[in-house]
């Protein structure tokens, strides 16, 4: 069949180019870009543990470079947080505790955090003081508790470790409670240290991440 059909059907109608070679192909259009979820979740992740890495970097600088307006900053955030909790304790002493001892326990508790968040505002050496007397409590029960629970229990992994630790963590709250304030300035000294260790192993954990980064398919 050479010619093109005729009648009502007219050439408008002819076939016969569907199957004939085309001589200049059309060009294929470009698809939209899309990442799929894993390229833009790595992606992602690299960026986020670089930020990370240089905020603990530069925060790290400041404390070593400026420890004592590290240490009144401390303060002045620690007696906030004192305030903060114990408005919420003595809404949840009225609101939420049903049994009397409950309330009473969360109406104490919620009025000495007030009490003693109003006295970091009292002065820089005030707020310094409670937040190493803070501290070294907080390290002192911590210390007994996983002392005693080690010993106690020979199924722990590591129980030698968790023995040692929870030792050196008890010896650590008694000086901090004995001598607070050089305490808390060595403290302060080794936590600006730790934080430069961090955000450079941070930022070297960045850039590794964004060379493998690389090699995902943008459309995983």
């Amino acid at each position: 069949m050479t010619e093109a059909p005729s009648g009502p059907w007219g050439p408008e109608y002819d076939d016969r180019r569907a199957h004939a070679p085309r001589d200049h192909p059309r060009p294929p259009q470009d698809d939209p870009e899309f990442e799929g979820p894993l390229f833009a979740l790595s992606k992602a992740a690299w960026q986020v543990v670089l930020l990370t890495g240089v905020a603990s970097l530069i925060l790290g600088v400041l404390v070593l470079v400026w420890p004592g307006a590290s240490l009144f900053a401390a303060g002045i955030l620690f007696g906030l947080y004192l305030l903060i909790s114990g408005v919420f304790q003595l809404v949840a002493a009225f609101g939420t505790h049903r049994a009397t001892s409950l309330r009473v326990l969360a109406f104490i508790s919620g009025a000495l955090s007030i009490v003693l968040g109003l006295f970091c505002f009292r002065g820089p050496m005030q707020s310094i003081l409670l937040l190493a007397l803070w501290i070294g409590i907080g390290w002192l029960i911590r210390g007994i508790t996983q002392t005693l629970a080690a010993i106690h229990d020979r199924t722990m992994p590591a129980r030698g470790w968790q023995i040692f630790l929870g030792i050196v963590t008890f010896i650590a709250g008694i000086v901090l409670i004995d001598s607070p304030f050089r305490s808390v300035a060595v403290l302060t000294l080794v936590c600006g240290i730790w934080l430069v260790a961090v955000g450079v192993v941070e930022i070297v954990t960045a850039v590794r991440m964004r060379s493998h980064a690389k090699k995902v398919p943008q459309a995983l």
